[in-house]
């Protein structure tokens, strides 16, 4: 049993960063050699753990396993992998906490096992497919639908994969590594604005946002810009500028939900001429499923009103969606006290974007710790926290854990 050391933590995320990184940012792009080479630090790592046991599944996920009295598992998870030219700290600040955590716990007499994994390719840089690792292990994944992406370089998804050992008719297969498992958790920075604001260094995450993607396509009729007046003209462009205004008003208006327009393309998109045709995205997200509904519902009014206002029609395609992931109510009261003991004060936060967290929600109590992002910048070579918060979220991490196996091992959990 070693006595938890959070500086370590520190130390090593500074070690990955002078091994994986340059001067752009973090490199380690799921299925690349990069990314490989910090999995295999990251086994030498564990190497170091007495009584760990260490393996790979069918979907590349790596697993870390430290057993107990009983099979019955806790989970904690993270991820190696990074976006181009990333920041220091997402995802591999949850991994190398859990590694940490699972120093302190090994040579105690664990009543229920502790679990580390890394799922392999959260970040979905290379082939679009966020959550690939956690999916698949979650049954999640469909995967004809994944099977024809390609990267930028025109490799297929399926091939990639074979040259890092895993066969993409397979990957369902790790499902079995959930066979036992009780509980999940997950540190992550919090790529947001909002605890730096309320000067926190932590915070509890109520769940991940549900999504509604769509494309929003505008049709009027183009016209000569010099020649049309303004009370005839039928301008998609000002239908769609105006139904953005709307949808985002109407999530002001609403208590702690988000809605963005994303792309805007026009035609004929020339100085001499309004557009006749306008297409834009619009992505909401809110916790609640019935605040979801509502937003789209309140949207799709809008625009309909609107486009008819300026001579327009309007058609909707949704490109994507996922239901809003509460998490488990008793694993927010116990990160709320980990937080507490740790930082003095806890408050509690949705998760805007999306994380493996999200996969394993309907499957399990489920639970998030956030620790402050300054600037809320993530995804970028500037990405930053404190080291003293970093310490103070891997403290918090070790007592979740902690509370969490004891709860589990009464069998509550």
């Amino acid at each position: 049993m070693a006595e938890l050391d959070p500086r370590r933590v520190v130390a090593e995320l500074k070690e990955l960063r002078e091994l994986t990184g340059d001067a752009d940012g973090a490199q380690r792009i799921a299925w690349t050699s990069t990314w490989s080479e910090s999995r295999q630090w990251l086994r030498e790592k564990l190497a170091g753990v007495e009584g760990v046991e260490v393996e790979r599944d069918e979907a590349g996920n790596l697993w870390a396993t430290l057993r107990g009295a009983s099979e019955k598992a806790v989970l904690i998870g993270g991820h190696m992998d990074s976006v181009p030219n990333g920041g220091w700290l997402d995802g591999c600040l949850n991994t190398l906490a859990g590694v940490e955590t699972l120093r302190t716990l090994s040579g105690t007499d664990l009543p229920v096992t502790v679990r580390l994994v890394d799922w392999a390719d959260e970040e979905g840089a290379r082939f679009g497919r966020s959550l690939l690792g956690s999916s698949a292990c979650s049954g999640a994944l469909e995967v004809e639908e994944v099977r024809d992406l390609t990267d930028r370089d025109g490799v297929r998804l399926p091939d990639a994969l074979e040259e890092h050992g895993v066969d993409l008719d397979r990957i369902g297969e790790s499902n079995r590594q959930l066979r036992n498992a009780a509980a999940y958790l997950e540190l992550h920075i919090e790529q947001g604005p909002v605890l730096e604001r309320l000067d926190l260094p932590l915070g509890v995450v109520l769940g991940t946002f549900g999504v509604e993607r769509h494309a929003v396509r505008f049709t009027g009729r183009h016209a000569h810009s010099g020649s049309t007046p303004m009370d005839v003209r039928r301008d998609a462009f000002i239908a769609a500028a105006r139904s953005a205004v709307a949808f985002r008003d109407d999530a002001a208006a609403r208590d702690d939900v988000r809605a963005t327009t994303g792309f805007v393309n026009v035609s004929p998109a020339i100085v001499t001429a309004f557009n006749g045709l306008c297409e834009s995205s619009l992505d909401q997200r809110a916790l609640d499923a019935d605040v979801l509904a509502d937003m789209l519902a309140a949207a799709k009014r809008s625009a309909e009103r609107l486009a008819a206002e300026e001579g327009c029609e309007v058609e909707w395609e949704r490109i994507w969606r996922i239901e809003p992931r509460p998490f488990d109510a008793t694993l927010i009261e116990l990160a709320d006290e980990a937080v507490t003991e740790v930082a003095g004060r806890s408050h509690r936060l949705p998760s805007g974007p999306l994380h493996d967290a999200a996969e394993m929600a309907p499957l399990m109590p489920t639970v998030m710790l956030f620790v402050r992002s300054l600037g809320g910048l993530s995804h970028t070579k500037d990405e930053d926290t404190p080291e003293r918060d970093i310490e103070l979220s891997v403290q918090a991490l070790h007592r979740l854990a902690e509370k969490t196996v004891r709860w589990v091992a009464d069998g509550t959990g």
